[in-house]
């Protein structure tokens, strides 16, 4: 978790941001009353500050759900195709595996420094039910245990109006790959 922060007038401008998109997507978040999301991320403005980075990196956060059992709002990144945090290995062993051409870094531990979880499968279904989502890129998801031990990792598009998963060796990185986030608030 991190500890870092918004200036209070940064934190005041991009409540405004978040606040516009909230309103202008109303279908995503039925039920769901913007003054309560906006006290929850007063009173976490470390949430703020991670919002912040998916928003900095092109991922339109917003909010896609509640949880009733921990009282949390889910946010989401998204932006219409994968946020532009892309040509990442999945994790820092696939990073450190490759011997030539690593990229600048790795899914996991960059959203790690952001203070977000990667997607689940499920949670990528879910998003798709919301809209079309990476129709020209594709997007790393938490890949499960079993694959990972195996070298390989997976990640989501939606073509053919139909949303695949598939596989790839996690050391692998595309210039149109990159990956989504969660944050709970």
């Amino acid at each position: 978790m991190t500890t870092e922060k918004l200036s209070p007038e940064k934190s005041h401008e991009f409540i405004e941001i978040l606040k516009i998109r909230f309103e202008k997507n109303l279908s995503r978040h039925q039920n769901i009353e913007w003054t309560t999301i906006q006290q929850k991320l007063e009173d976490h403005p470390e949430k703020l500050w991670s919002l912040h980075e998916m928003e900095i990196t092109a991922g339109e956060p917003d909010v896609v759900g509640h949880d009733e059992a921990t009282g949390e709002y889910l946010f989401f990144d998204c932006s219409p195709e994968s946020p532009a945090r892309r040509s990442l290995c999945y994790d820092y062993q696939a990073w450190n595996s490759r011997k030539a051409n690593k990229p600048e870094g790795n899914a996991v531990d960059k959203a790690a420094e952001m203070g977000i979880e990667i997607l689940t499968e499920k949670q990528y279904r879910k998003l798709q039910e919301l809209g079309k989502f990476d129709l020209k890129t594709s997007s790393w998801i938490k890949t499960p245990e079993k694959i990972r031990e195996m070298g390989g990792a997976v990640f989501c598009d939606r073509r053919y109006d139909t949303v695949f998963m598939y596989h790839n060796g996690a050391e692998s990185y595309y210039a149109a790959r990159g990956f989504r986030g969660c944050l709970k608030v």
